[in-house]
């Protein structure tokens, strides 16, 4: 690996599996000083170990992203082990299989799912950068990248609280893009498709894998290192001049019209009636 971050303390949240895991280790490789977040606090320490024995530097942090007491003291945690923070990644998110069971249509959505899912999947992208920003600036500066959905960007018949969360780091993205930047900051969200993680397997049936991957113009499911080196490369000094972007890394999921899988499926060539 290279020094494409060496010397900058990155945090990653919801970082002891997945998307989260594959950014913390690659960041790590990249040389950065990286604190592994996650409510996991036995996964955020294995990964947290396997950076240190790789010969990098990580500590691994227990933290509940809806809190603000459990966000300050992973803000704290990046400064008293490595002295400051540059780099923020914001990923953790509630995606496990029981919760999108929870999140059907808007007529059987509880008010109580409603709040929890914006607690952990919108909120915990904003204390963490209410907190780390000025930790940023007095260090001359920072990236944020958040992790949103492309359940974000269209519609769906389920998951109404996760979209409209998701939404929501979009907009939160382009805010503070535009409030710090003079002061440093840069912020940009990523965008993942249907991404192949631990968690995405026990919430997705392998028959929906096949058609959400027979829509991907890549034709595969992505890996959490397809995000993970998208995120290395907006918190990187190689994109000093990116901010308040969204870019999803998808396989081209987004970039077609819908009959595409049906042209594929049948060899058809156009949506014109054949003569």
């Amino acid at each position: 690996m290279g020094e494409r971050v060496k010397g900058k303390v990155a945090i990653v949240t919801g970082a002891a599996s997945g998307i989260g895991e594959a950014t913390a280790t690659l960041l790590a490789a990249e040389g950065a000083s990286v604190v592994v977040a996650d409510m996991n606090a036995e996964g955020a320490e294995r990964v947290a170990a396997a950076i240190r024995a790789a010969g990098h530097k990580a500590v691994a942090q227990k933290t509940d992203v809806s809190s603000e007491a459990d966000i300050q003291r992973m803000i704290g945690r990046a400064v008293s082990e490595f002295g400051g923070l540059h780099i923020l990644h914001n990923n953790a998110a509630m995606t496990a299989g029981h919760e999108h069971a929870n999140d059907l249509d808007l007529l059987t959505m509880t008010v109580d799912y409603w709040d929890r899912s914006f607690s952990v999947n919108l909120r915990g992208a904003m204390l963490a950068a209410k907190h780390g920003i000025p930790v940023m600036i007095q260090g001359g500066g920072g990236a944020i990248v958040n992790t949103s959905s492309n359940q974000s960007l269209a519609g769906d018949l389920s998951q109404f609280a996760y979209s409209a969360a998701k939404a929501g780091v979009n907009a939160l993205t382009r805010s503070i893009a535009t409030t710090y930047g003079r002061s440093g900051i840069r912020c940009n969200t990523v965008s993942p498709g249907h991404i192949a993680t631990a968690s995405s397997k026990a919430s997705v049936s392998p028959e929906m894998s096949d058609a959400i991957i027979a829509n991907n113009l890549i034709p595969r499911a992505g890996r959490a290192e397809d995000l993970a080196h998208a995120v290395l490369y907006l918190a990187s000094d190689e994109a000093s001049f990116v901010t308040g972007q969204l870019i999803s890394i998808d396989g081209g999921q987004m970039a077609h019209l819908p009959h595409y899988s049906y042209l594929i499926a049948s060899g058809a060539q156009t949506t014109n009636k054949a003569k």
